[in-house]
């Protein structure tokens, strides 16, 4: 077996680098198509919500509460979820939809770089889970984190593509910005799997503080996405779909 297997935090890097990446895989249809049906978008976003929830449930939460407790478990969760809210309103920030307001202090900042941040700020917890997964030493839970990160970065790539199309981006320069979003996740999976590495009783923390972030990005920002646009319940499938598929998946690697 090559000895960079045996390395979480080079294996936290690899993977979350990997499921950045994904964002751009999921950017390509711009390429192919002018249109593309928001009832189906909204589908697939519900889609990588579901994913998200049962790898934030089963990989991270399930473990945190084995390694530590669950009020352990619980503190984690809060501290997470207060982090993204803090960040929510101390960083300015914008979402590229129809109509959509800056969020946070005001900026002078173009609306290009608010956008950046506000991607960024959604992509922090996803490459700190991979991270964290692979640190924990559990190798196939790190896998179903990064795959269940890969799969719900696809839809957001294409749904971070197709608002720089509106607002007048070439579709190269909209493809590698969609990209380039997904990019954040490798310093952040280096970064959770070094922690756990280096510093053994964090890992329950570790584990719930991703589990925490991750939620509150899916609650705050992914499903009232898909709920804008009067198609609810293709999107609540959408994430019923999705969760049963990583259900599947995690019990195949089982």
């Amino acid at each position: 077996m090559p000895g960079w297997l045996d390395n979480p935090v080079l294996l936290g890097f690899l993977a979350s680098l990997a499921a950045g990446l994904a964002t751009g895989a999921g950017a390509l249809p711009i390429f192919f198509l002018r249109r593309f049906s928001e009832r189906v978008m909204d589908t697939l976003l519900g889609f990588a919500a579901g994913v998200m929830l049962a790898a934030t449930v089963f990989s991270l939460i399930v473990p945190a509460i084995a390694a530590g407790g669950v009020w352990r478990t619980i503190l984690g969760l809060v501290l997470g979820g207060l982090l993204l809210e803090a960040a929510d309103h101390l960083l300015p920030h914008t979402h590229l939809e129809p109509g959509g307001n800056t969020e946070g202090p005001k900026s002078s900042l173009r609306k290009t770089w608010l956008f950046a941040i506000a991607i960024t700020i959604h992509n922090l917890p996803e490459g700190m889970s991979v991270g964290v997964g692979f640190g924990a030493g559990d190798l196939r839970a790190g896998l179903i984190l990064a795959l269940a990160i890969g799969l719900q970065n696809m839809p957001e790539g294409l749904a971070v593509a197709l608002p720089l199309l509106r607002e007048g981006y070439s579709r190269p320069r909209a493809f590698f910005y969609a990209t380039l979003t997904g990019l954040v996740e490798a310093p952040m999976g280096l970064l959770g799997a070094a922690l756990v590495v280096w510093l053994a009783p964090l890992l329950p923390y570790a584990l719930s503080f991703a589990a925490g972030a991750m939620l509150y990005v899916i609650s705050d920002e992914i499903i009232p996405e898909t709920h804008r646009r009067g198609f609810e319940r293709e999107a609540t499938w959408g994430l019923i779909a999705g969760f049963c598929l990583m259900l599947v998946l995690d019990n195949l690697f089982a």
